[in-house]
């Protein structure tokens, strides 16, 4: 566990392995009992998949989906897609077969849910490394109690194999005594600390699932609000949501266009030893400067797909 809370550069844990920012706009929930459902998913332009052993599948039908979802990881053919399996929660019966499972097979993450102190992290990372896990597979945290909020940094630190964070809202309503409502008033305080414990850890951030598949106006404006609070992306409960979640969370052309005239003007100032820029009237800084890069790094990265 580390105990050192130094701020992480930002940004770093949403690269591949090959250095490229990698795009988690939309992370679609697969059910594992489902074979149609994991061959469908390969299909899908979801930027990450979590084939599901936990919520999804009843405590009769664990067994079988985790050989399922074991053949599928291992089977391949999801293209561009992160592939991640959700194992049963620590403390329940099939924690500790899912998890070498799922190492055996070896996606590219695994997602542990309720996680509420940076020793659940640890005990995942050890037992994933003994059941010979491949370094590429990342561990996913899930924040779902007001204990795992109030540790959220300390989550986020755990270890590098951690690389992002996942926001469970439908326990945390339920734990809160709180109510869903359009605005989210009640998740906004835990929404915001888990997101300052991300950023000062470098950890990619997901916003949780919106429940009304048929809604689409009010899943749109929720996954705004996400965008707009500073998530990377949203998980997802059924694939019509995955188009205006990828629209969303995607930079606008017009943003794209100012943050490409930022970063020319930016270089050319200093070329010429000038240490003032101005684009479309505004004063231009170093801040102004690194969040284009960022930006013009995501939509390639969105485009590349």
């Amino acid at each position: 566990m580390a105990d050192d809370l130094t701020p992480r550069p930002a940004g770093t844990p949403a690269q591949d392995g090959d250095g490229h920012l990698r795009p988690r706009r939309s992370v679609l929930y697969m059910p594992g009992a489902n074979e149609r459902a994991l061959d469908k998913a390969r299909t899908l332009p979801a930027d990450a998949l979590i084939l599901d052993l936990e919520d999804s599948v009843a405590p009769d039908a664990k067994a079988e989906a985790r050989e399922r979802v074991a053949a599928a990881v291992a089977a391949g053919g999801y293209g561009h897609r992160e592939v991640t399996v959700r194992v049963n929660a620590p403390g329940t019966p099939w924690h500790a077969d899912d998890l070498r499972a799922a190492a055996q097979a070896g996606p590219d993450a695994v997602v542990v849910p309720k996680v509420d102190d940076p020793r659940t992290v640890t005990a995942v990372v050890e037992a994933l490394e003994a059941a010979g896990a491949p370094d590429r597979t990342a561990v996913w945290a899930m924040l779902e109690t007001p204990a795992a909020i109030f540790d959220a940094r300390r989550v986020a630190a755990a270890c590098d194999r951690l690389t992002v964070l996942v926001m469970g809202t439908n326990d945390l309503v339920k734990e809160l005594h709180a109510e869903h409502v359009p605005g989210r008033a009640p998740l906004l305080t835990a929404l915001s600390l888990a997101l300052l414990a991300a950023r000062a850890e470098g950890r990619v951030i997901l916003d949780g699932v919106y429940n009304d598949v048929r809604d689409l106006p009010g899943f749109e404006a929720e996954t705004l609000q996400a965008r707009r609070l500073g998530f990377d992306g949203k998980t997802l409960i059924h694939p019509g949501q995955i188009e205006p979640c990828n629209r969303v969370f995607a930079p606008a052309a017009e943003d794209v266009d100012r943050a490409r005239r930022i970063v020319a003007a930016f270089d050319q100032a200093t070329s010429q030893g000038r240490g003032v820029v101005t684009v479309d009237g505004r004063m231009i800084e170093n801040l102004h400067v690194e969040e284009a890069r960022r930006l013009l790094a995501l939509a390639a990265a969105v485009e590349g797909r």
